[in-house]
């Protein structure tokens, strides 16, 4: 079905506003996925703050085109983008939903920090830990000598009084 003039503008103007104000851009193959799944996955998506948009390539091509350093990749079949100010999260949330719907969505390729990046890069992004368990990571790094001290000094305060 063609698309007209005035829908290709607002398309082309949508894009836009994603590549200025998205830290991270993934794109999103997604090839016979039912409507019942596609609509969960948005909702999904929507509540962790990531917005999933689908266009045509030529459209976002023509958008995206000497954006970003590196070489875009390459986008066949159906192609959405999902996106967010969250630099790491629209990767780990597709992800997610990647591993529920193996047959029929793949990540392609993706924007982060203003580089193209690859499928494989995109998907080892996705894999970093979230910020609130980094944290708690850091937390446990920090209080293990703590606690090894107190095991110690436990030990020894018991060896004395016995």
């Amino acid at each position: 079905m063609a698309i007209t003039k005035a829908k290709k503008q607002d398309i082309l103007a949508k894009l836009e506003g994603v590549k200025n104000d998205s830290d991270s851009i993934v794109f999103v193959s997604f090839r016979g996925l039912p409507v019942s799944d596609v609509t969960a996955m948005r909702a999904g998506l929507r509540e962790q703050g990531v917005g999933y948009f689908v266009a045509k390539k030529t459209l976002m091509k023509r958008a995206f085109d000497g954006a970003f350093e590196g070489t875009m990749p390459e986008l066949d079949g159906e192609i959405a983008v999902a996106y967010s100010a969250d630099a790491i999260a629209p990767a780990q949330n597709v992800k997610t939903f990647t591993e529920k719907y193996k047959d029929n969505l793949a990540i392609v390729g993706g924007v982060f920090q203003g580089v193209y990046k690859t499928r494989e890069e995109m998907t080892e992004i996705a894999s970093i830990p979230s910020l609130q368990v980094l944290r708690g990571m850091f937390v446990n790094v920090i209080n293990s000598p703590i606690q090894g001290l107190a095991v110690a000094l436990n030990a020894l305060a018991e060896k004395k009084s016995a």
